[in-house]
């Protein structure tokens, strides 16, 4: 299957043309305007470094509803405990790298490649990207970063430096949202350990709604 390689400024096409798994078009670069359009349509990149941008909107998407989430016993002791400290955007840098070193199954090298950091780096600046942060005193334990919409909150990625740190981020992150009137953490693809916090499949169809 031939897929469609968009300039910078052109129109991405629907996302009921992307393949089985999810992959609907590419682009020779990646920047950052044609990020934001693109989440802003359920759509986002995921490439190797040397690759052309691959640009996914995968059906079913794995989601998160901020007032499913799913709080293990053990996690509520670890809250309970409270020697940590929750951090929004304070050390957005040092969390994209920490995520960027993270070995990945199956996976040779990282996805999160210099392009990619700086796209985002420059997203963050503008609001439109945020990070979650845990520390224990002023050191950095566990986090993620992702792409705040109106209605959705899009996770890229996480780290933890300690057991259940990333975990830990993810849930005062989903229940800042849920203050915030925010429903839905998009997990984009399946993975076990969303799972256990609640997450499920939901269609791309339904996914795009929120997105309104």
């Amino acid at each position: 299957m031939s897929f469609q390689l968009i300039g910078a400024n052109d129109a991405f096409p629907p996302t009921w043309q992307a393949d089985d798994d999810g992959l609907l078009c590419l682009s020779a670069r990646l920047y950052p305007a044609q990020i934001q359009k693109a989440y802003q349509r359920g759509i986002f990149p995921w490439y190797n470094e040397g690759e052309p941008v691959q640009w996914w909107s995968p059906d079913p998407r794995f989601v998160l509803f901020t007032d499913e989430i799913k709080i293990s016993k053990s996690m509520q002791q670890i809250m309970r405990k409270g020697d940590y400290i929750f951090r929004m955007n304070t050390s957005f840098d040092e969390v994209i790298r920490q995520c960027s070193l993270i070995k990945r199954t199956r996976q040779s090298g990282t996805w999160i490649h210099e392009e990619m950091i700086e796209a985002y780096r420059s997203l963050q600046r503008i609001g439109f990207v945020e990070s979650a942060e845990i520390y224990r005193g002023e050191e950095l334990l566990g986090g993620l970063y992702g792409v705040r919409l109106k209605n959705v909150f899009c996770g890229e990625s996480m780290f933890r430096r300690e057991p259940n740190m990333s975990k830990l981020a993810l849930i005062h992150l989903v229940q800042n949202l849920h203050s915030e009137g925010i429903s839905l953490v998009d997990c984009q693809i399946y993975s076990p350990h969303l799972e256990s916090l609640g997450a499920r499949k939901i269609s791309r169809s339904a996914f795009e709604q929120y997105l309104l």
